[in-house]
């Protein structure tokens, strides 16, 4: 399948899902939600890979959802179809019969953050910045942000961490429990490469099936999740604060939330 916004790569048992608008460093748009769902969808009938390295092409891993195209009147992002592939992006994510690894240089925020939180295993450059900073524009976490928070360091710390917004360095996020591995600058893709080609010289099909075992029990949990995030998002959307946030957020300005 071609893609216009990804590139999906196979190297024998090795894969990479590529994001590729690094001229907006990586924000997703509507067709980037729906080529990484597609994407992976597709991986998730591919056998014959058992590592998969998703990462970003440019100067960031991603900036989170592309506001550009939220307020485009022009080309508005329909909300009803994004948050359907978002829901097939984070299934597909979770449920692959692969072991994934987010290689994260530059930002990774918001949606971006939801999907490396997925992630298997995170490798993160000493200089990069994490955030689930949805509630700078008045929303709610999507792509199963809340799952994966509570997956990785519970409730309290993952309400904590979505009401703060605070963006993160690595060696924080670390401290945290949210990533893995902290990597030099400039050497985060060479890292991942190197724990891909470590696992594939272990016995994966075993890990493999573990990670099945594990993610089948709670998958239920995450459509839960996914499907209160897509109707939380909805009503968020029409509040005074979203608006006032998307506005701040394009007049590069501090914003005036009124809780309402």
């Amino acid at each position: 399948m071609a893609y216009e916004t990804i590139r999906l790569e196979r190297e024998g048992k090795l894969a990479r899902v590529v994001l590729n608008r690094p001229d907006a460093m990586n924000a997703m748009n509507s067709i980037m939600m729906k080529e990484l769902a597609d994407a992976f969808e597709e991986l998730k009938e591919d056998r014959s890979v058992q590592v998969v390295i998703l990462k970003g092409e440019g100067r960031a891993f991603s900036a989170g959802g592309d506001i550009k195209q939220m307020i485009d009147p022009e080309n508005p992002m329909d909300l009803s179809v994004v948050m359907k592939d978002v829901t097939r992006l984070a299934i597909a994510l979770y449920t692959l019969p692969q072991i994934t690894i987010a290689s994260v240089h530059g930002a990774a925020a918001g949606l971006g953050f939801s999907m490396v939180l997925a992630c298997d295993v995170i490798i993160a450059e000493q200089s990069s910045k994490l955030a689930m900073n949805f509630i700078g524009i008045g929303l709610v976490p999507d792509g199963g942000g809340h799952f994966f928070l509570k997956e990785r360091i519970g409730v309290p710390k993952a309400k904590q961490m979505i009401w703060a917004g605070d963006v993160m360095k690595a060696e924080q996020a670390a401290g945290w429990g949210l990533i893995d591995e902290v990597a030099q600058d400039g050497t985060v893709h060479k890292e991942s490469e190197g724990m891909a080609q470590k696992l594939l010289s272990t016995p994966i099909s075993a890990m493999i099936a573990s990670k099945g075992i594990l993610h089948t029990s709670r998958l239920e949990e995450l459509r839960s999740v996914l499907e209160l995030e897509a109707d939380a998002q909805q009503a968020m959307k029409q509040t005074a604060d979203h608006k006032e946030g998307i506005k701040a957020f394009v007049e590069k300005r501090k914003p005036a939330f009124t809780g309402q």
